[in-house]
């Protein structure tokens, strides 16, 4: 029970700790260059889950590419097209919400970083190009993690997962305001996943509808997470 009760104490200064970086971080332009990656990082989340729900709805995942500039495309074929569009923004809030609840309730945060580096490792190797910057991007923060696992504390590792966490969390939803804003716009040839949905699936509904929706279901999974993995366990400690 001692040592349930030191792990919650660690766990709340850790995540207290990591909302303070991840502000700074967002705040303070001389950090560009660190919220360069974890950009990056994001945008690699966003589509492995576009390719990992084609996967998961019978359809086939070919690869994903990440550009410089923070966009990236999945090619996927097959599928429930219904299903895969939104999880490029869901998928990366369900990834940040679920490990911000994770690490802030299993009191093994170095294996939850191993975990969560062979997940990284495993989509790397099988869907993106050698030497690619999604390639970098994936392996990269592999590496970073399993280092965290072999040498750090557990007190580091929960303080790096929390900020993983809270900065693709809060990307996912900030994202989606944005694409509720530009709902309509298009890169290209390639129209955003709102506007896609809402062609190809309901032609009804403007894309802005989608974005929103969206949007509230990202914003409801980042509070769950806060509170059941954060702001519950104050009274228990």
């Amino acid at each position: 029970m001692l040592h349930l009760a030191l792990f919650r104490q660690r766990a709340l200064l850790m995540a207290a700790a990591a909302v303070v970086i991840v502000f700074i971080l967002w705040n303070v332009p001389a950090f560009d260059f660190l919220m360069y990656p974890l950009r990056l990082f994001v945008t690699f989340v966003h589509e492995a889950g576009h390719g990992l729900a084609a996967l998961i709805t019978g359809g086939r995942f070919d690869h994903f590419v990440v550009y410089s500039n923070g966009a990236g495309v999945a090619t996927t074929s097959g599928g429930a097209r219904w299903f895969i569009l939104p999880s490029g923004y869901l998928g990366a809030a369900v990834f940040g919400a679920l490990l911000l609840y994770l690490v802030n309730t299993l009191p093994f945060p170095k294996t939850l970083a191993l975990t969560v580096a062979l997940f990284l490792a495993v989509i790397t190797l099988l869907f993106t190009d050698l030497l690619t910057t999604a390639f970098l991007v994936g392996l990269g923060f592999a590496v970073v993690l399993v280092l965290i696992w072999r040498f750090a504390d557990r007190g580091f590792a929960m303080l790096i997962l929390n900020v993983l966490a809270m900065i693709t969390a809060l990307n996912a939803v900030l994202d989606l305001f944005s694409l509720v804003d530009n709902s309509g716009a298009t890169l290209g040839n390639i129209s955003n996943d709102a506007a896609a949905f809402s062609r190809e699936i309901a032609p009804l509904v403007p894309p802005v509808v989608w974005a929103l929706l969206w949007c509230a279901i990202a914003a409801a999974l980042l509070l769950a997470a806060i509170y059941y993995g954060i702001l519950r366990r104050i009274k228990a400690v």
